[in-house]
């Protein structure tokens, strides 16, 4: 598997750790290099009198140093990477010394055991059991959060900012222990409150409110539609079945990558990726999840157009999926897009979604004809009726924004919800460009 350098600066765990691996990534800093199917390593000079050991799984990518480095990858793992992406040719094939042979050797007993459990039949009888028994978990934890929330109201919510950091994960953990890990985030989304901003009373009660309406809708679950059902249990943490979501048909289209963005929850990397389909003007969500180290299985990059099939998981408003099959193709210079004229229409369209699934995350959309402008000390989007919607606070591209767009209004594609959005991207010169 040959690696880009994106894809390689994706796995380091920090910026230090990129400039590093960069430092690493020339001959002098090596004593030894080699190369097979499954495998890269090379000795690297280090502070001691011998050198570190470095080894990469090509397979999965995998990493493996003998230096005393925390940090996964280490930056002789990254330096290994970039020297042989930027200069295959040092690495010469050979036999794996028994440092490295040794190391996939154990590697591939664990995929091999992994593979022997996920053949055996399901017991379907104590899947049930199992599922059961969660459920009654999360009904009984469900009821610990809603006295904890009721009890919050009826205390006034003046003294929250006091609160010390306890107060939220103690109940963000018990929300773990009943197996509802989604609404453990929804806590600690609750805690995450700038409570130090102006305003931020009103931030929070729409988050709590959201966080009673899944916990109530969860205790009363058996009498709402199946869609909405879907919504409910995805939210607090349930899982569907991928392999028989991907037995079903899909929507072909001609995608376009909209935007991605990355972030970390609890060490594991978070990839989200935001497409619009040309044909059918719809909007779509995948998700790429990976531990420290490891490369995703597709690499998206936003401004990129791709023909491909997406399955879209249950849900009242049809939004994350999966990629069943995909092509990239070249980029369309003037692709037709079902754009909304103005925060008018967007205002209607939220009114609709809001109706079918009152507790959605941000999503995005494509608005026509929006510029930035400052007013009363802040940054909106205008549209060409002269209707404000206001930019999201610590949105970082307003400059390069504004460069862009030299004072005109653009087609932009925007993400948020009610009455904030941010900017992903700008069609300019009938070409869309990616602000991130």
């Amino acid at each position: 598997m040959q690696l880009t350098e994106d894809q390689i600066f994706s796995l380091a765990p920090d910026e230090a750790s990129k400039k590093a691996g960069r430092d690493l990534a020339t001959p002098a800093k090596w004593v030894s290099l080699g190369e097979s199917a499954q495998a890269l390593w090379g000795e690297c000079k280090g502070s001691g009198s011998k050198p570190y050991q470095t080894q990469v799984d090509l397979t999965n990518v995998a990493f493996k140093c003998s230096c005393p480095s925390r940090k996964f990858p280490c930056k002789h793992g990254l330096g290994l990477l970039l020297l042989n992406s930027r200069q295959p040719g040092l690495f010469t094939a050979a036999d794996m010394p028994g440092w490295v042979s040794d190391w996939l050797s154990k590697r591939s007993e664990k995929e091999e055991k992994k593979a022997e459990k996920a053949d055996k039949p399901i017991d379907e009888n104590a899947l049930a059991k199992r599922q059961q028994a969660r459920e009654q978990k999360v009904n009984a934890g469900i009821q610990e959060l809603l006295m904890w929330m009721k009890d919050i109201v009826r205390n006034g919510i003046i003294s929250l900012p006091e609160k010390g950091a306890a107060f939220w994960e103690n109940m963000a953990r018990r929300m773990v222990d009943a197996q509802a890990p989604g609404l453990a985030a929804m806590v600690r989304k609750l805690a995450a409150t700038p409570f130090w901003n102006e305003g931020w009373q009103s931030s929070f009660m729409d988050d709590l409110l959201q966080l009673y309406l899944v916990a109530e809708a969860y205790q009363r679950i058996d009498n709402i539609n199946q869609d909405l059902q879907a919504d409910i249990r995805s939210i607090v943490g349930f899982t569907v079945n991928q392999d028989e979501l991907r037995q079903q048909d899909g929507t072909h289209d001609t995608w376009l990558v909209l935007g991605k963005e990355v972030r970390e929850e609890q060490q594991l990397a978070i990839e989200e990726n935001w497409m619009y389909g040309i044909q059918s003007g719809q909007y779509a969500l995948f998700l790429q999840f990976s531990a420290r180290g490891q490369v995703n299985q597709l690499s998206l990059m936003p401004g990129s157009y791709i023909k491909a099939e997406l399955v879209y998981f249950p849900s009242a408003v049809p939004y994350r999926c999966l990629i069943k099959n995909h092509t990239v193709i070249n980029p369309i210079q003037s692709a037709e897009c079902q754009v909304f004229t103005g925060w008018q229409q967007v205002a209607e369209y939220e009114a609709t979604l809001n109706a079918k699934l009152p507790f959605r995350n941000d999503m995005p959309l494509v608005v026509a004809d929006l510029k930035p402008v400052q007013f009363q000390k802040q940054w909106w989007l205008q549209d060409n009726q002269g209707y404000l919607c206001r930019i999201a606070h610590g949105f970082q591209y307003i400059y390069t924004l504004l460069a862009l767009s030299g004072g005109e209004a653009l087609p932009m594609a925007v993400i948020g919800k009610e009455n904030v959005y941010r900017t992903l991207g700008v069609w300019y010169q009938n070409t869309y460009q990616f602000l991130g």
